[in-house]
């Protein structure tokens, strides 16, 4: 049985094999599995920073994947009874484990994105654009523009990615880390100051 206390060595890398057997990942999975709590944290500071590499590579950012990452050593920490060596070593199943993680997590944002997409879709076909916009299409761009830069920042940020750059209220929601609600209030809301500005009326 290997010395658990040669493991302890070289925080933050992976012990030589000939140190603690031919799966250094699987045999601490094991004691684990048992309870070794100093085999978890062994195992942690080990292949912690591959396995972020790893999940990394999925999500595309460092915050999301840390926390992933988290969520991945609870996994292994509750559940680690489920790897069997005999079916592949201790780091192969760690990074399947994480890249299931990663990919789930990933598809969970997609579907929440594609939600507030159709949301903010239903939300446009309700707004009439003449309504919308029709103070920026009425009159000189020049003018337009002028107005524009005479709104409170945040309101002619919004405006501008919608008017100028075409974008949707979701992707100005991404763009500016805001709510799509915060998005939709500062464009209605400039939107508005425009058309006293400019001596456009309603319409409707």
């Amino acid at each position: 049985m290997t010395d658990p206390e040669r493991t302890r060595g070289g925080e933050g890398v992976n012990p030589p094999a000939s140190l603690i057997g031919p799966d250094p990942c699987g045999e601490l999975l094991v004691r684990t599995a048992s309870g070794d709590a100093q085999a978890f944290e062994e195992l942690f500071r080990g292949q912690g920073s591959v396995l972020l590499a790893v999940i990394l590579r999925i999500v595309r950012s460092r915050a999301l994947a840390e926390e992933i990452l988290q969520d991945v050593f609870a996994e292994v920490w509750e559940d680690c009874s489920r790897f069997d060596p005999g079916r592949g070593s201790g780091r192969a199943w760690l990074i399947t484990v994480s890249r299931r993680r990663a990919i789930d997590r990933v598809r969970s944002v997609s579907a929440q994105r594609e939600r507030d997409t159709a949301h903010g879709e239903r939300q446009l076909r309700q707004e009439s654009p003449d309504v919308q916009y029709e103070a920026l299409e009425n009159i000189e761009s020049a003018r337009a523009a002028r107005a524009v830069q005479g709104l409170p920042e945040d309101q002619a940020r919004a405006i501008t990615l919608a008017y100028y750059h075409g974008m949707t209220h979701v992707e100005i929601a991404d763009h500016l880390g805001v709510p799509l609600g915060t998005v939709k209030t500062r464009i209605r809301d400039g939107m508005r100051r425009l058309r006293t500005s400019l001596g456009v009326t309603d319409a409707h």
